[in-house]
């Protein structure tokens, strides 16, 4: 990428995660290009869709949870590591009103930018499960893409809720009791 064009599509992804915590993933593309001082064209260049900027905007917040995750699996207490890697999802949705809705959306949508996030994170999510239920202390009967969506109506539930700021908590503790084995 030129230097020029990676300029743009630095300040288009620093006004952009700008825009999603202040008006959540909905903001106006229009507004997000101007406030980067580009025009729309070249927001599409980069990103032809919205969910595609969307997914550049998290993926360092993906790496992040990725992180997390390879440190929790040497966790003492398997059940716990997996909880709390949920809870790390819940805040990091939380921040942006509009992303649990986006991310239940891809799970259905594999073409979808967003779902190229969303892999990964199945596969650490599965891995962290895959401890517990040896562990035997999570169901065997319970699945990574249940969980992912439950982990989301959360952060949505979260989200439409902020005057609650031990909602997460509670339902993650929900949760717990219903997958413990």
């Amino acid at each position: 990428m030129r230097a020029d064009a990676r300029r743009n599509y630095e300040r288009l992804l620093t006004e952009a995660r700008t825009a999603f915590t202040e008006h959540g993933t909905d903001a106006s593309l229009e507004d997000i290009a101007r406030r980067a001082e580009v025009g729309i064209g070249t927001l599409y260049r980069h990103f032809p869709n919205r969910t595609a900027l969307m997914s550049a905007v998290f993926q360092d917040e993906v790496d992040k949870l990725l992180a997390r995750s390879r440190e929790l699996l040497a966790a003492p207490e398997p059940c716990r590591a997996l909880v709390d890697w949920l809870r790390a999802i819940v805040t990091h949705a939380s921040t942006y009103r509009g992303l649990s809705r986006a991310l239940m959306a891809a799970q259905s949508d594999e073409a979808s930018a967003l779902s190229r996030c969303s892999t990964p994170m199945r596969a650490a999510g599965s891995t962290l499960l895959a401890r517990a239920q040896q562990a035997g202390v999570v169901r065997p009967d319970v699945g990574i893409a249940d969980l992912m969506q439950l982990t989301n109506a959360i952060s949505l539930a979260v989200e439409q809720s902020p005057e609650d700021p031990e909602l997460a908590d509670r339902l993650l503790k929900l949760t717990l009791r219903g997958i413990q084995g």
